[in-house]
């Protein structure tokens, strides 16, 4: 299986050779959606070489190992980032064997601390980079500018998550009006005002959003630590942690970034969101970013859009009902978590800027 350079196999796939240089398996790999790295012989390491290069680079798509590899050298494929292997041995059936991973690339049990493997800190590092670069080119650009953008260069791996809150019609609109078919993630807490869900149906319907997706609670685990429903009694943060952060986490494992509602004029740690950030694990975009609540208001109005139901109650940030309350001030949160020394519910939380500073400092290559 001699090859000199990478050949186009179709539209979206390339197949590169394990002897091919570094800088041209870069260039020619990265803007595909597979790629088959072709080994003459199972003894030639370079092809894993290149297969870490590429997942270092930030290749999310298929990676496939082609050639006459061993069955013994699948877990090594697979820690390099190996999606498959097609052999090109024979089989007695006179068909090539071929063997799909049903394992995620480079496993890591040590999550985002300081033990992560190598090749996962590069992975990271690769992310942070491409994130910091769009940072300097979105800083202060219009919504749809971001949104647009943001969903350019993670085409395929991003997703939008709303609370179906006060002001959550106007992103939602954004995106309903450049990528309708983007992953919507939804949170059903079990705690949601009745309002909240009527509201997240009839923006669904009224803008088109073909893919929101309901992330709920794990069962088991919902059943083991609030078994009589009143967690938000006794442990507020807990409460959180089990019906909005792991099971988010656990929805945001295919995708390399998330669109967010976030504000500056939210306060708190909010004040100094930008457009594009990245947290340590994934980019967040923050298309709303900059705009005011006056902006925010003026642009409602102008794209005719429906208010949440409790907006007329005074409500300016609607969450699960045991922690929301009506704000004294209009487009302020102070109405959630009221009596209690928090502002955030955990799901962006600020901690993960240790683990953005960790990245900065392990080099791509």
């Amino acid at each position: 299986m001699a090859l000199d350079g990478a050949r186009q196999l179709q539209p979206d796939s390339v197949l590169i050779p394990a002897s091919q240089p570094p800088d041209a398996a870069l260039r020619d790999g990265l803007g595909a959606d597979r790629i088959d790295i072709a080994f003459e012989t199972f003894k030639d390491g370079r092809g894993f070489s290149l297969a870490a290069l590429l997942r270092a680079h930030g290749f999310a798509g298929s990676l496939r190992a082609v050639g006459p590899l061993l069955p013994d050298q699948e877990a090594a494929l697979k820690r390099v980032g190996f999606d498959e292997i097609v052999s090109m041995r024979i089989a007695a059936g006179g068909r090539g064997e071929r063997q799909g991973f049903a394992d995620v690339y480079q496993p890591d049990p040590d999550g985002l601390g300081a033990r992560a493997p190598a090749m996962r800190q590069r992975a990271l590092a690769a992310r942070r980079t491409q994130a910091e670069a769009l940072a300097r080119a979105l800083e202060e650009a219009a919504p749809d500018v971001i949104l647009a953008k943001a969903l350019e260069a993670y085409h395929g791996r991003i997703a939008l998550l709303s609370s179906f809150g006060a002001e959550a019609a106007l992103g939602l609109k954004l995106l309903s009006e450049i990528a309708p078919d983007t992953p919507v993630l939804f949170l059903d807490t079990k705690r949601h005002f009745p309002q909240t869900l009527s509201y997240r149906d009839q923006l669904i319907d009224e803008l088109g959003l073909k893919s929101v997706r309901i992330i709920e609670p794990d069962a088991a685990e919902a059943a083991g630590e609030d078994a009589d429903g009143k967690l938000f009694e006794r442990d507020g943060q807990a409460c959180c942690d089990l019906r909005k952060v792991r099971p988010l986490a656990r929805a945001l494992e295919p995708f390399d970034a998330v669109i967010t509602g976030r504000k500056r004029h939210h306060g708190g740690v909010r004040s100094q969101a930008q457009a594009v950030e990245f947290d340590g694990e994934r980019v967040q975009i923050n298309p709303l970013a900059y705009l005011g609540s006056e902006e925010i208001a003026a642009r409602f109005a102008a794209l005719k859009l429906p208010r949440h139901p409790l907006t007329a109650d005074g409500y300016s940030s609607i969450g699960c009902w045991p922690c929301t309350a009506p704000a004294r001030v209009a487009g302020s949160r102070e109405g959630r978590w009221a009596g209690q020394e928090r502002s955030e519910c955990g799901i962006f939380d600020p901690a993960r800027a240790d683990r953005a500073a960790r990245a900065k400092s392990v080099r791509l290559i």
